[in-house]
């Protein structure tokens, strides 16, 4: 199957008295998958710009997005997917998470900060993320296949 252009996204790395802001992003609990909040680039704006909207819009709160920390890339082959993720250390500006807020696209259902130990139990993408919210540096991710 021919590729598609590639996705470019863009994903916080929010920390919050040492746990991170993790996102169910999969609508009707449809997978137990985790990854943190962000999603993809709206030509016209800059990475940081379309990651605070997208953040805004999946848990309600307000970043101030910082420098990259990861790049990381995945596929499906059987479908011509492809994306590239630019993952940003960020900082809270407002808010707080709420039960209550509603992704208007209604993809993220659920949203948490976690500690290290309760994210090592979850199933979560990328690997990496462990290292890359608890670490330091910048990171890249060699493309994997798209789990689900």
């Amino acid at each position: 199957m021919p590729y598609r252009p590639i996705r470019l996204a863009a994903r916080a790395v929010l920390m919050q008295d040492d746990r991170l802001l993790v996102v169910n992003a999969y609508p009707g609990n449809k997978s137990d998958l985790w990854c943190v909040p962000g999603g993809g680039a709206e030509p016209g704006s800059s990475l940081p710009e379309n990651l605070a909207r997208e953040v805004f819009e999946e848990t309600g709160l307000t970043i101030k997005v910082g420098l990259p920390c990861l790049v990381n890339e995945f596929h499906s082959p059987d479908h011509g997917f492809h994306q590239v993720e630019v993952f940003f250390r960020c900082t809270l500006q407002s808010g707080q998470l709420s039960s209550e807020w509603q992704d208007p696209e209604a993809i993220v259902h659920n949203r948490q900060f976690v500690t290290r130990e309760e994210l090592s139990v979850l199933r979560f993408k990328p690997s990496s993320l462990i290292d890359i919210a608890w670490g330091d540096g910048i990171y890249y991710d060699p493309l994997e296949r798209i789990v689900s």
